[in-house]
């Protein structure tokens, strides 16, 4: 039997609108399993959204997926209040990336960096450099020992300097690369968002235009081996690329090419903590480190969901979807459809279909730095694990209140590490 529409916060669908339910994991899923089983595309009409429908199962994002023609991005591809997009549009703070683009456009300027996040291109370019700096952040987990809050002092940062390092960004700046991030993606958080999680958005926004002006006027003055100068001196049909385009680009790879490594690698050790039998697994067999890599992201999913907007009526799942409404794909729902991973809700390091996630999405807009972060989570990992002697959790991991990309933000851990050998 069909739900009726969500038009409230309390209803079946609200866990897709209020970001408070996405610092709930096991009840956000309880949620996601009801909706899957009776409602898999379920019409949700807030006051104060835009009307769409959520998708639940992985078949059914699959599907739209790679239909991009028929569902495409625009410049409203992440579900944020009207008034969200109504300021932006009065500020002139328009965010444009490739997460926002389709067709021609989208090939073109995903062209620009596609040579740089290639696996080839990576064992070459940053491979080592991965690995030496995941051996100084467990040498600096070692230092801070024997307890530390794992998220903010080591999850957040190792990342964080692999992809500032690729994109250009001196190391000073990182702290504050890492705070606007947090800003932009969870400003509904009381932490990150200080009341009017709108106005962050728009002021963090406003930060990263600004940065990043600065930095392409330096980088066509002093050229450098790095993404920036890259996308300084970019040209797509023989002209210049835009300036929103440019921004939105270099923001792009500023945030989501390290929050969402961040929250998988923070996702991935809670799992192992909670589960010593598969940590001992990975310790005794080291081989099995890839496949548990894949696990972990499935298990984690960061980015939560991206919206789609139909360019002509689509039935989907027995559901009319009418020409311009929005569809929200929801990845976190998809990755525990029991219809493609059998015991979804356990985590299995051995889980031979783990890679079949849609974590990175899938099509045309598969995740760029996709490579780059599971080659981040299989280096930390062969890294930490035949070094840690002892983990348990000191208390409650906190997850962040975002509806967009989260996890983890809090891991307080007790342990024993190892001197690298």
């Amino acid at each position: 039997m069909t739900i009726p529409t969500t038009t409230t916060l309390d209803g079946p669908g609200g866990i897709f609108v209020d970001a408070a339910a996405y610092a709930d994991p096991p009840a956000w899923h309880a949620k996601a399993d009801a909706l899957r089983a009776a409602d898999p595309v379920h019409r949700i009409e807030i006051d104060g959204f835009m009307p769409f429908y959520a998708v639940t199962r992985h078949a059914d994002v699959f599907e739209i997926e790679r239909q991009p023609e028929r569902f495409q991005n625009t410049l409203q591809s992440v579900l944020f209040p009207n008034a969200f997009y109504d300021r932006q549009l009065a500020t002139g703070l328009i965010i444009k990336s490739l997460v926002h683009m389709d067709g021609h456009e989208h090939r073109e300027y995903r062209k620009l960096t596609n040579d740089w996040f290639k696996p080839a291109n990576l064992r070459k370019v940053i491979e080592k450099r991965v690995n030496g700096l995941a051996r100084e952040f467990v040498d600096r987990m070692m230092e801070r020992g024997p307890e530390c809050d794992f998220a903010r002092e080591i999850g957040l940062l190792f990342p964080l300097h692999v992809i500032m390092s690729i994109l250009g960004v001196p190391e000073p700046d990182e702290p504050m690369m890492l705070r606007l991030t947090q800003e932009l993606f969870a400003s509904e958080d009381p932490e990150f968002g200080d009341g009017d999680g709108l106005e962050v958005i728009v002021n963090a926004s406003r930060m990263f235009f600004e940065y990043f002006n600065d930095l392409t006027d330096d980088r066509r003055k002093t050229p450098a081996d790095d993404i920036a100068t890259v996308l300084s001196t970019a040209t797509i049909d023989d002209a210049p690329i835009g300036d929103i385009e440019r921004i939105g680009y270099y923001m792009i790879v500023a945030t989501a090419g390290h929050d969402t490594t961040s929250n998988s690698i923070n996702g991935g050790l809670e799992a192992l903590i909670r589960h010593p039998d598969q940590l001992r697994a990975l310790q005794d067999d080291p081989s099995r480190i890839d496949r548990a890599v894949d696990e972990i992201i499935r298990w984690s999913t960061p980015v939560r969901h991206f919206l789609r907007h139909a360019t002509e009526d689509y039935q989907l799942a027995g559901v009319e979807i009418r020409q311009g409404e929005a569809v929200l794909l929801s990845y976190l729902s998809a990755n525990r459809d029991d219809s493609v991973f059998e015991r979804p809700h356990a985590f299995d390091i051995t889980r031979e279909n783990a890679a079949d996630h849609l974590a990175f999405g899938t099509g045309v807009h598969f995740c760029l730095g996709a490579h780059l972060a599971r080659m981040e989570l299989r280096a930390f990992f062969r890294e930490l694990l035949p070094r840690l002697e002892s983990i348990e959790l000191t208390g409650e991991p906190e997850n962040c209140v975002s509806h967009f990309v989260g996890g983890i933000k809090n891991l307080p851990v007790r342990y024993a590490l190892r001197p690298a050998t």
